[in-house]
């Protein structure tokens, strides 16, 4: 008497290997990619960088003692903070270093709250964030970014499902780790062209006696470092 055994090996298909979460990281990462990228879009998600930026500015002059008075924030996604203080000293400086590294370094903490499963408060830090701005803002253009930009995180905060949520969250971390890259380039190119005689770069070069693409490197070099370690952190390999 035979007896036969069949075994049976599930071989997964290629669309099994594709996991929800190797989607959601890599499609947020395209997406985000996208709206640095192409000119069209980054003509509109620049405003987010610019508030950052801005942002940053501002949070440092506080942080520093000095006296914010105001930011303003333009449709060309240019932007002005303006804090009153003394003219020189560590204040002044680490204000105006702020700006070209605080997207990428919310960015960085965007990505650690999202690989420890706080998504949810990253939401709320951010609504705080551009609720502490919003007082600030003196100029019609600004108060409209801040208004957008802020009810785009509540609804998603409040209203949106997880999947969404968790999707949103890493596009937010991804955007701010590429687009803090991009306006350090464009620094650079418009210092080449002379157009930009009183960049950050330029007054840090002024108060600090170290020349103006000194900054622009040590700018560069954050952004790139943010991006590494907060690209590794949303792709699980840190």
């Amino acid at each position: 008497m035979w007896l036969s055994r069949r075994v049976c090996f599930d071989v997964p298909m290629p669309s099994d290997l594709l996991t929800d979460e190797v989607l959601i990281t890599w499609g947020t990462a395209l997406a985000a990619f996208l709206a640095v990228a192409v000119h069209g879009l980054w003509r509109v998600t620049r405003n987010v960088i610019t508030i950052a930026h801005e942002g940053g500015h501002a949070l440092l002059a506080v942080l520093t003692g000095r006296r914010l008075s105001g930011i303003k924030l333009h449709s060309d996604t240019s932007g002005l903070t303006v804090s009153r203080g003394k003219p020189r000293g560590p204040g002044m400086v680490l204000t105006a270093l702020a700006g070209y590294v605080a997207p990428s370094l919310l960015g960085f903490g965007a990505a650690v709250l999202i690989t420890t499963e706080q998504i949810q408060l990253m939401l709320w830090i951010s609504i705080g964030f551009l609720a502490a701005m919003l007082v600030m803002i003196r100029n019609v253009f600004g108060v409209l970014s801040i208004i957008v930009t802020g009810g785009a995180f509540f609804f998603v905060s409040f209203y949106a499902s997880p999947e969404v949520r968790d999707a949103a969250a890493y596009v937010f971390a991804w955007f701010l780790l590429l687009g803090g890259v991009r306006p350090v380039w464009e620094l650079q190119v418009k210092r080449w062209r002379r157009q930009a005689p009183r960049s950050d770069a330029d007054q840090l070069a002024w108060l600090t006696g170290v020349p103006a693409l000194g900054w622009v490197t040590f700018f560069g070099a954050v952004s790139l470092a943010a991006l590494v370690g907060g690209g590794a952190l949303l792709l699980g390999r840190w």
